[in-house]
Formats: structure tokens, sequence, C-alpha cells
């Protein structure tokens, strides 16, 4: 496959990774059978490995497979080598600082780990940690994790994690600890955490603070991974709270609409992916399809690695019209539902979907809600756009996450994937 790719590229003893064309998650698929460097492994086997839910964590000749949510257009099937499991936890380990290191060991004193993720597939969140309990028993015992499916309904999810009692460390999407922020200021969650971990979406500095003044107890900051089922070992947090590639072992390119790249304090329109760790199944120039900025000063930790913010994901933007808006602009919050999700059915239509608390009427939820979105609407110059409530409940991504804002899924979704 790649050979066909490159066939343009000039010949020289020197080529600059820059030269060489950007690849996508769709036209990869489609030559999936070439795309990998083992041609045992065909898509039809991996996809009927997938459909098989007692196989999550299972490897198939000697690899472990693992699928994307396809929130931003079709899966990906990845594919990762046996070596993996002690590639990324070598590199966990040689990144650590004093600071990690007394972390760890607090929060293995205080109490009980717990990870609040999708568990409905053969997603990284759950996947990656059955996959280490079969290759290293006692890798996994030392990181203990009890899981708790984010699909469920909340109040199944409270009183999950107040059963438990000493949870001293919860590991979940940015989307549900917003949940579990509310819960604690409700008073319905008891636990007292003194450390989260979060990924998979984007981390505001609005939702820090309010999870920092919900839970008094969190001894250490959020900790915010940035990684991607095609790479899990993408980057590394310091003790400073930057954000820093393995650039070791991962490239990792910021660059604009037209694939050039940008200088660093630009916001980027997507990044460019490249994997110096997975032989099986190349990752060249791959487009993510996130919007980065990297840092222009060096990181106060001493790191030769570069360190940059992560500031959304272009298939979570919603587009009515000309206009373009982030799901940040709405405010979807009410004290009287447990989920609100805001889902664009059509160009210039939305619906709003809730999850109630309480015994509250319903239609008032919804009045409130439609009203706050209208405003929001109107205040971006768009004023023909229809919203109505729905019956059906919020609904979750394949692999757990919650969105509050579902753009409308069709081509810019799928080029965007």
């Amino acid at each position: 496959m790649f050979q066909r790719l490159y066939a343009d590229v000039p010949p020289s003893d020197v080529v600059e990774l820059r030269d060489l064309p950007v690849t996508r998650k769709p036209d990869l698929m489609r030559e999936f059978d070439d795309w990998l460097t083992i041609r045992s492994l065909t898509l039809d086997r991996a996809r009927e490995h997938l459909r098989d839910i007692r196989k999550v964590g299972v490897p198939i000749d000697d690899v472990a497979i693992f699928q994307t949510s396809g929130t931003s257009g079709e899966p990906a099937v990845i594919v990762l080598p046996s070596s993996f499991v002690e590639f990324a936890y070598g590199i966990m380990l040689a990144r650590f600082e004093r600071y990690h290191w007394k972390l760890t060991r607090d929060v293995r004193k205080l109490g009980a780990r717990v990870t609040v993720t999708g568990g409905n597939g053969h997603f990284a969140g759950n996947g990656l940690n059955k996959l280490v309990q079969r290759l290293n028993p006692g890798l996994a015992r030392r990181f203990g994790v009890t899981f708790i499916a984010a699909e469920q309904p909340i109040d199944q999810v409270v009183g999950r994690l107040n059963a438990i009692g000493n949870v001293a460390w919860i590991v979940t999407y940015p989307s549900m600890l917003t949940i579990l922020a509310k819960e604690k200021e409700a008073g319905r969650l008891l636990v007292e955490p003194v450390l989260f971990s979060t990924g998979g979406e984007t981390l505001t500095d609005d939702l820090r603070h309010r999870v920092h003044k919900a839970f008094p107890s969190l001894k250490y900051r959020i900790s915010d991974f940035y990684g991607c089922t095609e790479c899990l070992a993408l980057s590394f947090e310091c003790s400073h709270g930057r954000k820093h590639v393995n650039e070791d072992w991962v490239s990792l390119e910021a660059v604009d609409e037209a694939m050039q790249p940008v200088p660093d304090g630009t916001l980027s329109a997507t990044v460019l992916l490249t994997v110096l760790a997975n032989e099986v199944q190349p990752f060249i120039r791959y487009d993510l399809g996130d919007c980065v900025r990297f840092h222009e000063d060096p990181c106060p930790c001493g790191s030769p690695f570069r360190s940059f913010l992560v500031e959304g994901r272009r298939a979570t933007l919603v587009h009515v019209g000309e206009v373009t808006l982030s799901p940040l602009v709405f405010d979807l919050e009410h004290e009287h539902a447990r989920r609100v999700q805001l889902v664009q059915t059509g160009d210039r239509e939305f619906e709003v979907r809730i999850e109630p608390a309480g015994e509250r009427a319903h239609g008032d939820v919804f009045s409130d809600v439609i009203t706050s979105v209208k405003r929001v609407f109107r205040d971006n110059g768009l004023e023909n756009v229809t919203v109505s409530e729905s019956s059906a409940p919020p609904e979750f991504t394949a692999s757990g996450k919650f969105h509050e804002v579902v753009p409308l899924r069709g081509i810019d979704a799928q080029k965007a994937s």
C-alpha cells in the first residue's frame, strides 16, 4: 500500500517527513489487508474477532486488536504488536519524575483505583487493562482496577462508587467527570478521591476549577492524558502539568488546513501522527483531527520534548450554514437533569435529550434548556434554527463517552475522521 502511496515521492537518500503524503483513516481502512505488515490478519478476520465480546483483550496471531468508537465516522481497527505493553510501561517509567513516584505510592496506600469508562466493546480503555491481565498478571495486580460502565444511569454509577467507599483514584472521561462533580455538589456522591485522571476528550480550565472546588480531598491535580487508540503512548504529563510528546517514539506535526506546518504558539487545524513503535500497522502522517497549540517556551520541568495544549477536535464542532460553533458555547446543565444532550439532526435542526434527576416535570427542563440553546444561536446571528424536545434518552459513543453536543454526522464528519 505504501509503495503505491509513495510512488510520486522523488528518489533521494534523505526523505523528509513533510515530503510524504498525508494519510487518513477511511483510506487506510479501505486497504486494511495491504496496510498491515502481517498478511495473515485480514480485515474480515479482525472484525470477526471484534464481534465476540468475550475476546476483549485476547491477542490474535500474537497481536492485540482494538477499535475506535467511530465518533467521527467509520470505526478504525487498530492492531498493536505483542511488545506494546512492555513498551508503554517502560515509556511511562522513563518519564517519571519524583512527583510521579510519590503520587503513585500515596495513591496505592490510600485506596482503590476505579475506571469509569465504556465496557461494551473492544475499546482501549477496557481492553488494554484486560490485555495486561493476560500478558502480565503481576503488573495488573499492582495497578488493580475496578471497572464501572459509563453507559448506565448516573444513580447506578454513584451507587457503585459509594459502595466501594475508599476510592482514591478515578480514571474517566471529562464528560463523566463533569457529572461526578455535579453529583458531589448535590451531596449524592460520597467518595473522596485524591486523584482524577482523564482522557479521550478536552478537559477545560473551568472544569478543573469546578472539580477542585467540589472535591476538597484532591491532594493531586487532575492528570489529563492525551493519546488515542492509534498511539496510546503518544504523550506524558510532567510535574508542571504540561503535556509532552514522546518524541523519541512519536512525531506530532501541527498543521493548517493545507497540511502545512504552523508556528509554535499557533492553533493548528489538525495534527499529523507518525508512530515509530508499531511495526505491525504503520501510522505515517496520519490525520488525527485534533487542534493543538505547541508552547513557545521550554517547560520548567527540563524535558527536552516539546509540550503542547489540546484545544478540541474538528469533529466536535457544530456547523450551521456558514457559522461554526464550539460545543463549549452551549450551557446545557440543569439542576433537575443529570444529563442534557443537544443533538444536531439536520443543517438547522436540533433536539434536546435529558436524563432527569428527581420528580420535576420534564417539560420544565426541556423549556429551560431549549430557551438557553436558542439564545446561543441568536447571539451568533442564527435566527431560523429549530430546537425541539426528544423522548429519546441521551446517547453515548460506542466506547462509553458522553458528548453534551452531538454534531450532524455526515460527509463533513467523515472527512474529519
